[in-house]
């Protein structure tokens, strides 16, 4: 699918980077969830000072998602890309149980989980020009105007993700939000190194996305890549 255009962009937002971008960061864990997180969580979750060569014991393009929520899509993006390494970075402890279990079920070994706000953790866990690949589908679009500044997609966090990302590198987003699409264009559009391409590849739908579709609500794929 191709990115949809957003006309008509808002003047661009400033500030500093968000105190906290979800909700949701225990929520009830149901049993297998529980389990999950007490048996697996030593085999593929890592801590924020982790050394990537160490741990995927193995050299590969490096992919992350942001905000994985349950885990399909990034369950999906390491069956299809068994060649990546891959680490999804999640708040929601339901969320983070909910993948250990899937990654053990599918029998994966190219998945890390790093728990904590993505924003620092970005910061702290990767270099710079290491990912080849930063996916954030669906983040929280806290609609509420007053809300704005908790958005993930801000122009700190942009900055962050363009730095980590490789030069060729590409950072895809997805929303079912016009005014937060409208959002996302502006702030990615003030970083110079960071230029839109189309998406061609194909997407799992989230457990939100299906939510949005149902309520007539519009899709957008906004791709950028770090210049070269």
């Amino acid at each position: 699918m191709k990115p949809e255009k957003i006309a008509e962009l808002p003047a661009p937002l400033s500030g500093p980077p968000p105190s906290s971008t979800r909700t949701r960061t225990r929520g009830r864990l149901t049993a297998s969830q529980r389990r999950s997180l007490e048996v697996f969580a030593a085999s593929w979750q890592v801590a924020s000072d982790v050394v990537w060569a160490s741990s995927f014991e193995r050299p590969a393009p490096m992919g992350v998602e942001i905000g994985f929520g349950m885990g399909p899509a990034l369950i999906e993006w390491a069956q299809t890309a068994p060649a990546m390494n891959l680490v999804g970075i999640e708040i929601y402890r339901p969320g983070i149980g909910a993948l250990l279990g899937s990654i053990e079920s599918a029998g994966l070994t190219n998945v890390r989980v790093l728990e904590g706000e993505a924003s620092g953790l970005l910061e702290t866990s990767f270099e710079a020009a290491s990912i080849d690949e930063i996916r954030i589908f669906f983040p929280d679009p806290w609609p509420k105007r007053k809300h704005h500044k908790r958005r993930l997609i801000q122009p700190h966090m942009v900055a962050v993700i363009a730095d980590r990302l490789k030069p060729g590198g590409r950072l895809w987003m997805a929303t079912d939000w016009a005014d937060y699409a409208q959002c996302m264009t502006r702030v990615v559009s003030g970083q110079s190194n960071l230029q839109a391409v189309d998406a061609t590849d194909h997407r799992v739908p989230t457990r939100y996305e299906s939510r949005g579709r149902r309520l007539g609500h519009r899709v957008f794929d906004l791709v950028y890549q770090r210049k070269v």
